[in-house]
């Protein structure tokens, strides 16, 4: 197996731009097969008809593809290649991020209609609403950071309750004057999730079903509302999903939520029966390879979730975040006591990424 990897490699490094997007795809199948790893899964995201990998790779939160870390745009460009080589058509960035530029790089040499590409902008700057020519501004400062000339879904990024009105009757309709451009296929709205727990704005959005072709919206084994307030609506829609806030602080780090489930219980919000305060998800270990193995198998396999987004800084840790979503269902009794015990809960690991904090 080595062998086989080290010629790969040596061959990428060797090719021509205009032969390698041609040859990539059939050597990154070659190392998938000689280690033994599951193939990509696709679906539809909803109505649009856009193929999608099962997992998608997010280039916000914490990581943001390393460039948190340090990480340069160069190193970041070969995180999402990575991604590609693994069989990931769905990448997610925002003007916000900082990120456009890694996707951009990436992209180089890659045909274009077989991926799949999503970006965002907020429509509040300094405190104030952004006019339409802002916002259309803000999506050519994309499509240049991305060195394309269009996107295939454009998300208003964040947008309040407060703000929701505006959104749909001022700045969607212009938009989508730019996708007649051609510059966006489909128009998409994010939800603020850190300050909107009761998912206000998603539950809105969802009854103007011909606004929105895609949503995307937080989901996980502690903050399930969407189970039965926004899928059943989004499901007979048509309108495509993207999962955020899948993982984050609360499963990948150690102790948090020990103190979160503690404070849900000392506040009455939790009931203690059928939990172990020192370890809340430990029924979930003969199961799981770890909680973060078990996070992307709950939502992946969510009925009415199209594609799980997913964070990382490094090939590892990416090629073990997408074996987690291509993993089989949690077992039926796992997720009925999951439902059971979390199901009522709401806005619980909601936390923003460490630099919108600061």
């Amino acid at each position: 197996m080595p062998h086989i990897i080290c010629f790969r490699r040596a061959i990428l490094h060797i090719l021509p731009d205009h032969v390698l997007h041609r040859v990539r795809p059939a050597m990154a199948e070659m190392e998938r097969c000689a280690q033994g790893e599951r193939d990509m899964e696709y679906t539809t995201l909803g109505r649009t008809g856009l193929k999608v990998s099962v997992a998608g790779l997010g280039c916000g939160g914490n990581s943001r593809v390393g460039i948190g870390a340090g990480k340069s745009i160069a190193e970041a460009a070969d995180i999402i290649r990575a991604a590609f080589d693994m069989g990931v058509t769905y990448i997610d960035t925002a003007r916000l991020y900082g990120t456009e530029p890694a996707v951009g790089l990436a992209l180089k040499g890659r045909q274009r209609d077989k991926i799949v590409i999503s970006t965002k902008s907020t429509i509040r700057l300094e405190g104030e609403r952004i006019s339409p020519d802002c916002l259309a501004n803000h999506l050519d400062e994309s499509l240049s950071h991305l060195h394309t000339d269009y996107v295939d879904v454009f998300f208003l990024h964040g947008v309040s309750l407060l703000d929701y009105d505006y959104a749909r009757d001022v700045l969607a309709p212009a938009i989508l004057k730019e996708r007649d451009k051609g510059k966006f296929r489909y128009l998409g709205i994010t939800e603020p999730a850190a300050n909107d727990p009761e998912q206000l704005t998603i539950r809105r959005a969802v009854d103007d079903e011909k606004c929105w072709d895609v949503m995307m919206l937080a989901f996980h084994m502690l903050h399930q509302t969407a189970r039965a307030n926004v899928f059943p609506k989004t499901q007979a829609g048509g309108i495509g999903t993207v999962m955020m806030y899948v993982v984050r602080n609360i499963f990948s780090r150690p102790g948090l939520l020990v103190e979160k489930v503690r404070g849900l219980i000392e506040g009455g919000k939790l009931s203690p029966e059928g939990i172990d305060p020192d370890d809340p998800l430990g029924f979930l270990e003969d199961e799981a390879e770890s909680l973060i193995d078990a996070a992307y198998r709950f939502s992946r396999h969510q009925k009415g979730a199209d594609t799980v987004l997913f964070g990382t800084g490094n090939v590892d840790h990416l090629k073990a975040n997408i074996e987690s979503i291509l993993r089989p269902s949690l077992p039926e009794a796992y997720l009925a006591r999951l439902h059971a015990l979390f199901g009522h809960l709401t806005g619980v690991g909601l936390d923003s990424p460490e630099h919108l904090r600061r």
